[in-house]
């Protein structure tokens, strides 16, 4: 994802510094003006495109921002800006205090009445239903900052960039996204140390419709950067399979999201002819939290340590 920004600097005030007291040196006192410079800076004009290429002015750095997806929520509570999230979806429940934040949307439909009636000063909005989804809200004067969903690491850094620019929060954006990175590269230094890969099974949604994910995913590139072999990397998007196909495939380690499975692990174990399964045997099933596993967000460094620490449990003692 690309990021635009143009920033219109007012004006730069330095506030007097009045000291009181004794033994303040000259440094000390050179120090604490430089830091008053820095916060007195004013943002008065900005301009920031969105993923539509659409160019959003803004007069000032929004106060109250209502998120229409969970992963730029996590995202703008990452950045601090917690409380300034006014609305949310239905599916918002991380971090906490998520859950209690004003209900607009079910993720598919957006109730613009409530969204209108909480005065938001910005929208950070996703790419949802056609083009007239978000017409009342853009007719009522509140500016929709629309972000693709995010199909790939490099989009998610890029959403945390252009939610940080639409906030006026850009370094703490960059922060942030080299955090993310940081934890992933310690992961990668220690899956270095593996003769070869585990040959893994994930599976997404279970029995008697059987879902996993494959190649050009947002779950096969934490796979991947997890150190993990996906066994059905040969296929493309999130695919129905077949139990003779996962049993002849014979992972040595199962993966499963599918929380709303009374005991997902149990269910797996169960399985008529899965009794052969490598991972069935030696008891390598594991369920595994399915936000932090499928929500494109700053949890990502997360979930690539949750899924080598799960796979390679040795190497992080």
């Amino acid at each position: 994802m690309k990021r635009s920004i143009r920033f219109s600097w007012i004006s730069t005030l330095i506030l007097a510094l009045f000291l009181t007291g004794c033994g303040v040196t000259d440094d000390q006192t050179a120090k604490e003006k430089k830091d008053n410079t820095n916060k007195t800076e004013e943002v008065k004009a900005y301009t920031v495109t969105d993923d539509t290429g659409k160019k959003i002015k803004f007069d000032k750095i929004p106060e109250t921002v209502v998120s229409l997806q969970p992963s730029n929520t996590e995202i703008l509570f990452e950045l601090g800006l917690g409380d300034k999230v006014v609305g949310v979806t239905d599916f918002d429940n991380y971090p906490e205090e998520a859950k209690d934040i004003e209900h607009v949307s079910d993720s598919v439909n957006i109730n613009a009445e409530k969204i209108i009636s909480l005065k938001p000063d910005a929208i950070i909005a996703y790419t949802i239903g056609d083009e007239t989804t978000m017409k009342p809200l853009e007719d009522a004067g509140i500016p929709v900052f629309i972000i693709k969903s995010a199909t790939n690491f490099d989009d998610v850094y890029g959403d945390i960039g252009q939610i940080a620019d639409v906030m006026g929060v850009t370094e703490k954006g960059e922060e942030l996204v080299k955090d993310i990175q940081t934890q992933i590269t310690s992961v990668e230094e220690k899956i270095e140390t593996l003769d070869e890969k585990e040959k893994t099974y994930f599976e997404i949604s279970p029995a008697p419709e059987i879902y996993t994910t494959g190649a050009e995913t947002f779950q096969q590139e934490i796979l991947e950067t997890a150190g993990i072999e996906n066994i059905f990397a040969d296929q493309k998007g999130w695919v129905k399979v077949s139990d003779e196909e996962i049993v002849k495939r014979n992972p040595n380690a199962i993966i499963t999201t599918a929380t709303y499975a009374d005991d997902a692990v149990d269910e797996i174990k169960s399985r008529k002819g899965w009794e052969d399964i490598n991972a069935v045997k030696n008891d390598q099933v594991y369920l595994l939290d399915e936000n932090i596993m499928s929500r494109p967000g700053p949890r990502i460094g997360e979930a690539v340590e949750l899924a080598a620490k799960t796979v390679y449990p040795d190497l992080f003692k």
